[in-house]
């Protein structure tokens, strides 16, 4: 008679599983911290290879992902961050390839200095040592995840959700072959062994003390809980809630460009703008040409009265829409008094995550790129620059806005700590 399996013993055997996954990644990473730089590069450049000779296995595993997916209905927005094809692949194998060839950022001299004793310190560059990487349903990120922490000197745990399950774990099985032919700890990329919720538990909890640090990736309902109940610390922005505001001073063809670029590129990434804000002193000669590009784009758009006045095809907005991460082909416009009005507006409904001004004004715009609290802060350029890549980190483990250690895109010198290195001749304190 087959034994019946109750829940108790399925989360106590999570919690086994995810420890032992736990202390096999703590004695990977204190390897990978002395590993020779050529060997974590050798590791990536492998994975890239290997990730191009198992396309098919690859685009044939995110096929069956895809199937599921869309038997559950899910949206539009949710699909094509899901989605591979023989492009999204190669471009996965081109970051592992990029995060090869960035400098090792382990052991980098931060500073140096001599005290009057002739203590001679430094301060160097170190892995933080094991991470924790809690992701939705992009598989790119298994990647993405996998090359940044090992090039930094790091494990990594990685715990992607189910509708992504299948795509991960093929190409998780590229990453560990590339770790395998450079003879590095197969460890040092590793993985939860399904997506049951009972995993993320687990992780927050730090895996018996093995995880030093957690980096949420996902839904805002995610990152509320990771934020909520990790015991370690966190890397983590909540939404993108992301503004364009169009200065009096704009350029409009520049700023109409920028604007169907931020919102339409793809509506699904974080650095996608959510809300467009237009000073009142353009409106009469820019908002109408602005909105109406954006509905010709096929984008919806959620107005004030003066948005609304433009088209019959802009619905009202309400105060919700000021503060919402649509994720979807839909935008929220309002008249502000100036550059004053659209920074308090972004103070109160943005998130701190990414925000533009469209302006040929350099003094507006130098106001702009200081007032604004946030992570990344554009002049004249689309806000889907906000991505690792563009900023030349090879890729992303995610974009913090946070204000503790790392802000921003979260490439390998902020997977880094430091240390500090005393060296002396015999001194003692008196």
């Amino acid at each position: 008679m087959t034994k019946i399996v109750t829940p108790g013993e399925l989360a106590q055997d999570m919690r086994a599983a995810m420890r032992a996954i736990g202390a096999q990644a703590r004695a990977a990473a204190r390897q990978l911290a002395n590993a020779p730089a050529e060997a974590k590069t050798r590791a990536l450049v492998a994975a890239a290879r290997i990730l191009r000779e198992r396309a098919d296995d690859v685009l044939a595993a995110n096929a069956r992902d895809l199937a599921e997916a869309r038997t559950k209905g899910l949206a539009p927005s949710f699909l094509d961050r899901l989605t591979l094809d023989a492009a999204r692949v190669e471009a996965i194998a081109r970051g592992l390839e990029e995060v090869a060839a960035l400098p090792d950022p382990v052991g980098r001299l931060l500073a140096r200095f001599e005290r009057p004793n002739g203590l001679e310190i430094e301060r160097v560059a170190t892995p933080l040592g094991v991470v924790g990487v809690i992701y939705e349903s992009r598989p790119n990120v298994t990647a993405d995840a996998g090359a940044l922490c090992l090039k930094s000197g790091n494990a990594v745990v990685l715990r992607g959700g189910s509708d992504s399950f299948q795509s991960s774990s093929a190409i998780h099985a590229c990453l560990v072959a590339g770790l395998r032919e450079a003879g590095l700890p197969e460890a040092a990329i590793s993985r939860a062994p399904s997506a049951a919720r009972e995993a993320v538990g687990e992780m927050l909890e730090g895996l018996g003390g093995t995880l030093d640090v957690i980096v949420p990736r996902g839904g805002k309902s995610l990152v509320e809980r990771v934020q909520r109940e990790a015991r370690v610390p966190v890397f983590a922005h909540l939404e993108g809630v992301v503004h364009v505001y169009v200065d009096r001073a704009a350029d409009l063809a520049k700023a109409t460009k920028i604007v169907v670029n931020a919102k339409m590129r793809r509506t699904g990434v974080c650095g996608a703008a959510e809300t467009l804000l237009v000073d009142r002193a353009a409106a009469p000669t820019m908002l109408a040409p602005l909105v109406k590009a954006l509905l010709a784009a096929g984008c919806a758009v959620r107005g004030d009265e003066a948005a609304q006045s433009v088209d019959a095809a802009v619905s009202a907005a309400v105060e919700e829409d000021w503060r919402t991460e649509y994720l979807d082909a839909i935008i929220a416009v309002k008249v502000v008094d100036s550059v004053g009005g659209a920074i308090d507006h972004i103070q109160t409904h943005g998130s701190h995550h990414t925000d533009c001004i469209v302006t040929e004004d350099a003094a507006t715009a130098e106001r702009f790129l200081k007032e604004v609290d946030s992570a990344i802060v554009l002049h004249n350029a689309s806000t889907q620059f906000a991505d690792g890549g563009e900023f030349g980190f090879g890729a992303e483990i995610g974009i913090a806005t946070g204000r503790m250690h790392a802000r921003g895109p979260v490439g390998v010198e902020q997977l880094c700590t430091f240390k500090y290195r005393v060296r002396g001749d015999g001194q003692t304190r008196p």
